[in-house]
Parts: structure tokens; C-alpha cells; sequence
């Protein structure tokens, strides 16, 4: 195995930057999971820089490239073109620029990880490595979890409910069970070391228990679908069903104890007694899985071909009955299944309060705001078909068009973002540049050597779980959870087989010399000059350069502005005037966003500098008109001088701009009834709201 992955390593030399990104994903997995863009944005430079070693010192053959990966990164990168260009007809250009910068992103892992053919053995190395990683860090959130005091255990597990690492219990059980399905996909090659699968299997069921930390209604949905697609699609179904044995009842066996710490939410507290018996159980559920899938790694190995023929008869057998009792046990406990769907239905469209608050969240019914959020979406996208209304420009439209109390940033779902936030035209590109892709990956899963299609399949799930869930979530802003994503898909495009040459005729030599007739002359053939494609050459590669400086400003520059915000936010109660000249720097550095001069208008505020303030708030609306937020203020200070008719038509827009905002409505009517609003008292009062939301 030692020789066959050192072989694959000299054939694939762009495996050492692929790990290298590999340990970028597993930091960003550490926290948050990559979401704030001081996060992503200087380990997408990284990428950058990965993806720009791996074209110089190996260089790339596009033409030895299936034609279908050629496909899936011209599509992709003119998906990611259309993101950028949204920036000139978004209401809030600034939020356009990070979700292009963003999609880019996505786009140079995919293109780091699809542009350079990968050999079994060190595909198998990349993805082992990344799973595994996920499997020490859940491991180590449990431990550190249950060792953790009363004070900071409610702030891990609030509502009982895991937080950390991510800070957002749905993408914690989404980052978790990505890592699961290679996990378990990978314990069954046969090609891979017995113990290195059993710890694999014993890996799955911890990932699977300390997900189940999260109570994701959402993960509880996906898994299904996505075992369904597993069994349905990739080979090797009998021994995917060996595995499953185990490792469900593994989990099964610890879920009890797992579930019993989130089962109370109405309780403040989380019982530490509760959570060190869940996380005894799980890790004994996972070291028993592990032991008795290695010993039968082991046993495995030594059987010879025959017996191993009748194993499969054997499981083949055991599959069909467990397949005909899992579907009998499902409609029994599910009852009608019509009944059921019209129950579900009712529940999604009744909001939260639709949801049985007295059983346990998952079993609650699919009582959320995500009703709204998508008749928003689909109401948004029918007004702008052709292009959308701009890359992550979704928050404003819904403080005008929603109903509920919630004000989300992004429609929770990655199809409805495709179509709202860049229309018919960026949908189509993201649906050809994915169906490329995944054909690749699917002719992958056809080649002869089965540790090739054991890792295609196996990355393909992990993808798999990831877009399915993220059907109805907000994961593609998490880039801890979007760039391992697409760079399994990339690894699976990896795999596929190298296109074919069309073999040319050998030359027929004649039984005797021909002279040609004068009047036909065969003509010459002529080869392109030597310096012909060397001009070529040069200019492919200064177009890669502009592209890659290009590339790198845009990232770089909403980064380092965010940096010079939040020292702004830390120095401002000690030293306003540097904190100021931060912020001036911050919006030199991001000139379509309004961050700054809000935050600058507020410092200002609270120093009662009217002045000041107002103007920061109008540069703010410069760059974004239909901001509620610097609306209300400037017309809360025009009431403060006493201009009244100013403050009535800026307080009316604010309003129209979010109307379910109490706070406004009461300012607004303070006016009307002739009295000048206090700006201390009507800050107070957000700052006691966002303390209240945080």
C-alpha cells in the first residue's frame, strides 16, 4: 500500500497543494466554520496561491482534460463573472462583491482539486485525511463540551442545542455529517488497511452522535434522502449495506443518552450529568463499531474468493429482508402517508408556532420561517427572471416584503439563491457547470479499479449530503462547509478517466512509387512556426497574471477593510479620532460597501456630534440607498434640529423600507404628533433590541 500511494504521489504532484487547502478547511471547521469573511477571505488567497504553484511547477494540459471537467469550470467560472457583474444592478453593492468574491472562491478550490488527474491511493490519502480530521475534531467537541463548566456550558448548548464550533447548530450537524458518508464509504474498500477501516467506521458513528448534539430537523431529512441516493446510485450496495449494519446500530444504540440532553428545551440549563452519560455512550458505541469492523476487515482479508462469493449471497439475502422491514416499520410508525404530508405542509407554512412545543424538536413537525423567506424569494425572482437582484441581496427585500420577525440575510436555500440573487442566466450556468461536473464524477464511478470508485462515490456523497441540505439552508455563505464541498466534487471529477486521443491511421506504404500527375500536387503540410505558439504561450500566461492580481485585489481589499472596522469597534470609546480615520481607511478600501460610514455615524452619535453623523449617514445612503437603518437616524436627526418636514419624509421611507420595525413606527409617530425624537433614547432602545437578538 506504502508503494502504490508513493507511485501515485510522483503521478499526481498536485496532491501536496490539494492537503494543503485540505488543512485550511479542518481551521476553518475549528471556528465557525468559516463564515465571517476575516475567516475565508485570507485562506482564499491561499487557495489562490495553492492553485497558482500547482500551474507553474506542473503546468496544465487542458486538452489531456475530460470534456466534461473543461465544461464544469467554464461554466462555473462565467456563474462566478455573472456574480461580479451583479454588483452593478444590486440594491446593496457591497453585499454583491463578498458574494462574488465568495463564489470565487468555490470556484479555485473546484479548480484546484478537478484540473489535475488524481490516481486512486492518493485520492483515497486526501479524502482519508480530511475525514479523519473532522473525526478528531468532533471528538475533541464532545470531550470539551462535557468538560466544560455550567457557565460555559449554556453558552455551548443553548436551549440544549450544540453552538460550537460553528456557532449555528445546523451547519455543526451539517459540517459533521459532510465528514460521516466518506467515512462510512470509505470503510469498505477492501484496497484500505483493516484497522485504518475500522476507525473509519467508529469515526462515522461519532461524527453521526455528536451531530445529532445539534437536534437539526434539517440533517434529520437529508440523511434519509441522501441513503436513498447512496444506495441508488453507487456501486457496491452490498457491501455499503455491510457497513450500515454496524454503524447504525452503533448509533442506535447511543442516541438515547445523545438525545436526553436536548430533550428538555424549555429548561435554561443543561444537565451535566445528562451530557457525560451521552458522551460516555457515544464514544463506547464508537469504539465497539470500530473493533468489531476491523476484526471484520481482518477476517476479510484472509478470506479466499469463494467464501467471499457466499458472504455476499449472504448479505444480499439479509439486505432484501431488512430492506422489505425498514419499509413496513416506516409506514407503521408513519401512518398514512398522505395524512402525514398534509400534516407536514400545514406545519411548514404555520411558522414556529405550528410546531408541537411539548416533543422533542426533531420530532416537532417543520414549524420555521422558511415559508416566508422562500414566497419572498419566489416573489423577488419573478420580478427579476432574466438576471436576479444580485449576488447576497436578499436581507432588504425581505425586511419590505416579509412577514415574520425574523430578518435573514439569505434565502435559506442554495437553489433559491441561484434564482434570486442571478436568475434564469445564472442558473442555467450553475445547472450545466454541476451536471458537468457530475458527470465526470459518474464516469469515475465506472472505472475498473475499485479503490478509483470507492473515493469517486464516497466524495460524491459528501457533496451529495452538502446540497441537500443545503436545499433548505443557508450553507453556501459558510465557506468551511461550501469549499470542502466543492472540492469533493472536484477530487470525484479528479477520478475520471483521461480523455481519449482518436488514434490516427498508420501511413499505407505503395507496392511501387507513383509519380504524381502534373496537374495535382499534394500539398504540403505546414506546422506552425515554433515562435507562433510561444506568443501564444506568453499570452495565456499574462492573461492568467491580470486575472490572478484581479483576483486577488477583490479579495483582499473587503478583507482588510473589515480588519480596520473591527479595530475601529475596539478603540472608538478610548480614541474616537482614530477610530475615524480607521473607518475613512476602511471605506477607501471597500468603496461599494456602507459598513464603515454607518458604524462612523453611530461613534458619532453617541458623542453627540449631529453634524457629523448625518453626514456619515448620507455618505452610507450613497452607497445604499434603501438602508433602513441610516434612513431612521438621519431622520431621528433631522427631528432633533427641528426640521419636521425632513424628518417626516425620512422617517416614512424608513418605514417603507421595514415595515414590521417597531421602533420606527414609534419614531415616525412621535413626529407626527409634533415632538422631537431623542436620539439617546431611541439608540438605547436598538442597541437593547440587538443585545435581545444576539
Amino acid at each position: 500500500m506504502t508503494a502504490k500511494l508513493t507511485a501515485s504521489l510522483r503521478e499526481a504532484p498536485t496532491t501536496v497543494p490539494a492537503l494543503a487547502a485540505i488543512v485550511l478547511f479542518v481551521v476553518w471547521a475549528t471556528s465557525q466554520a468559516g463564515y465571517p469573511v476575516t475567516h475565508w477571505a485570507p485562506g482564499a488567497l491561499v487557495v489562490l496561491v495553492l492553485l497558482g504553484i500547482s500551474l507553474g511547477l506542473v503546468g496544465l494540459r487542458a486538452a489531456a482534460m475530460p470534456l466534461s471537467v473543461r465544461i464544469a469550470l467554464a461554466a462555473l467560472a462565467a456563474y462566478t463573472a455573472l456574480s461580479y457583474l451583479s454588483i452593478l444592478w444590486a440594491a446593496v453593492p457591497g453585499e454583491a462583491w463578498e458574494g462574488a468574491n465568495r463564489t470565487l472562491l468555490y470556484l479555485i478550490v473546484f479548480a484546484l482539486f478537478a484540473c489535475w488527474r488524481q490516481r486512486g491511493a492518493s485520492a483515497a490519502l486526501m479524502l482519508a485525511v480530511w475525514t479523519l480530521a473532522l473525526i478528531v475534531l468532533a471528538a475533541y467537541t464532545a470531550l470539551h463540551v462535557d468538560s466544560a463548566g455550567s457557565a460555559s456550558l449554556n453558552a455551548l448548548l443553548p436551549g440544549g442545542r450544540l453552538l460550537y464550533p460553528s456557532g449555528y447548530p445546523n451547519a455543526n450537524a451539517a459540517q459533521w455529517l459532510m465528514a460521516f458518508w466518506p467515512a462510512l464509504l470509505l470503510a469498505r474498500a477492501s484496497s484500505l488497511p483493516w484497522a485504518l477501516r475500522g476507525l473509519l467506521a467508529g469515526g462515522a458513528v461519532l461524527l453521526a452522535e455528536v451531530a445529532l448534539l445539534s437536534l437539526s430537523r434539517g440533517s434529520l431529512y437529508a440523511t434519509p434522502v441522501v441513503l436513498v441516493l447512496v444506495l441508488a446510485l453507487l456501486p457496491g450496495r452490498i457491501r455499503t449495506f455491510a457497513l450500515l449494519v454496524p454503524v447504525g446500530a452503533g448509533i442506535a444504540a447511543a442516541a438515547p443518552a445523545v438525545l436526553r440532553v436536548g430533550d428538555h428545551l424549555k429548561n435554561e440549563a443543561v444537565v451535566p450529568a445528562n451530557l457525560h452519560s451521552a458522551t460516555t455512550a457515544m464514544f463506547a458505541a464508537a469504539a465497539a463499531v470500530a473493533v468489531v469492523v476491523a476484526l471484520g476487515a481482518a477476517i476479510e482479508s484472509r478470506l479466499g474468493d469463494r467464501a467471499r462469493r457466499r458472504a455476499r449471497g449472504g448479505m444480499r439475502a439479509i439486505a432484501a429482508v431488512a430492506l422489505v422491514a425498514a419499509l413496513a416499520g416506516g409506514l407503521a410508525v408513519a401512518g398514512n402517508p398522505l395524512t402525514r404530508l398534509e400534516s407536514a405542509w400545514h406545519s411548514f407554512k404555520g411558522g414556529y408556532g405550528s410546531s408541537d412545543s411539548s416533543a422533542s424538536r426533531l420530532v416537532s413537525g417543520l414549524g420555521s420561517n422558511r415559508y416566508d423567506f422562500y414566497r419572498v424569494a419566489l416573489d423577488e425572482f419573478s420580478a427579476h427572471p432574466l438576471l436576479g437582484i444580485g449576488a447576497d441581496n436578499f436581507a432588504e427585500q425581505y425586511l419590505v416584503h416579509g412577514r415574520s420577525e425574523e430578518t435573514p440575510r439569505y434565502p435559506h436555500s442554495v437553489e433559491l439563491r441561484t434564482l434570486v440573487q442571478t436568475g434564469l442566466v445564472g442558473a442555467l450556468l450553475a445547472l450545466v457547470g454541476l451536471g458537468a461536473a457530475l458527470f465526470a464524477a459518474a464516469c469515475a464511478l465506472r472505472r475498473p479499479e475499485p479503490l478509483v470508485r470507492v473515493v469517486a462515490g464516497a466524495a460524491l456523497a459528501g457533496f451529495g449530503y452538502w446540497v441537500v441540505h443545503g436545499s433548505f439552508d443557508w450553507f453556501w455563505e459558510f465557506a468551511g462547509l461550501g469549499a470542502p464541498a466543492f472540492a469533493l466534487l472536484g477530487l470525484a471529477c479528479a477520478l475520471a478517466p483521461a480523455r481519449r486521443r482518436r488514434a490516427q491511421a498508420a501511413p499505407v506504404e505503395p507496392a511501387a512509387p507513383v509519380e504524381p500527375a502534373a496537374s495535382v500536387q499534394a500539398p504540403a503540410r505546414k506546422t506552425p512556426p515554433a515562435g507562433g505558439r510561444a506568443w501564444r504561450g506568453h499570452v495565456a500566461w499574462a492573461t492568467a497574471g491580470v486575472v490572478a492580481l484581479a483576483a486577488t485585489a477583490s479579495l483582499a481589499a473587503p478583507w482588510l477593510s473589515q480588519l480596520e472596522l473591527q479595530s475601529a469597534a475596539r478603540i472608538w470609546t478610548s480614541a474616537p479620532q482614530a477610530a475615524y480615520a480607521r473607518l475613512h481607511e476602511a471605506a477607501q478600501l471597500n468603496p461599494l460597501s456602507d459598513a464603515a460610514y454607518l458604524l462612523a455615524g453611530s461613534i458619532a452619535l453617541r458623542y453627540g456630534e449631529l453634524e457629523r453623523a448625518e453626514r456619515e449617514f448620507t455618505l452610507a445612503l450613497e452607497r445604499s440607498s434603501d438602508d433602513a437603518y441610516a434612513t431612521l437616524e438621519r431622520g431621528a436627526i433631522a427631528s432633533a434640529k427641528g426640521e419636521r418636514a425632513a424628518a417626516l419624509r425620512l422617517l416614512q421611507r424608513a418605514v417603507r423600507l421595514d415595515p414590521r420595525e417597531p421602533l420606527t413606527r414609534q419614531t415616525l409617530e412621535q413626529v407626527r404628533a409634533g415632538q422631537r425624537v431623542s436620539i439617546e433614547a431611541l439608540n438605547r432602545s436598538i442597541l437593547l433590541k440587538a443585545q435581545q437578538l444576539a
